[in-house]
């Protein structure tokens, strides 16, 4: 299974939870089915529920995601052996990334722009279907050029995770 991590890049990332790639994929999918059927049935409220799934990962980490909680439970009743683990941050990056451009459509639905709602609606479920057939993580990959925003975030989820108790925190 191809990593969404570039090779050699993990040495460069701060310590932090490992996770398992399939869940990350599976989520993608179902994220992707979600936008379709929302586009098809013309209704954004999908686009709300997929927002809240990838928001509450990218926000508070991806054991928090909904679909983390439905992929854990069929590894569980399927017994599904182990795999090679990937660090989390590239993951969740392409959460928040993908959270950014859910938000954007939702508020096209809101001021009547329902073509610029789909529009970034479908940019979503097109990188999501991208991951999950082909485990290619395009946000995962952007967290890894040399720019400002992703250490911006790592620096904030880093410093949450070394907190001992913060609101965030389910620890």
């Amino acid at each position: 299974m191809p990593s969404a991590i570039p090779t050699g890049a993990v040495a460069s990332l701060p310590s932090a939870r490992m996770i398992d790639p399939r869940g990350h994929r599976f989520g993608a999918g179902v994220s992707a089915l979600l936008l379709l059927a929302s586009f098809l049935l013309s209704q954004p409220l999908g686009v709300a529920i997929v927002l809240l799934s990838i928001g509450s990962s990218g926000l508070f980490g991806l054991r928090y995601s909904p679909y983390g909680a439905v992929w854990r439970r069929i590894v569980k009743i399927a017994r599904l052996g182990p795999t090679e683990p990937e660090h989390e941050y590239p993951p969740r990056f392409a959460q928040v990334l993908g959270s950014i451009a859910l938000v954007l459509s939702l508020i096209g639905f809101a001021i009547g722009l329902p073509v610029v709602g789909w529009v970034f609606a479908g940019a979503v479920a097109a990188l999501q279907t991208l991951l999950a057939t082909t485990g290619y993580c395009l946000g995962c990959r952007l967290y890894f050029l040399r720019w400002w925003v992703p250490g911006q975030v790592t620096r904030l989820w880093a410093r949450r995770a070394a907190s001992p108790r913060t609101p965030l925190s389910y620890g």
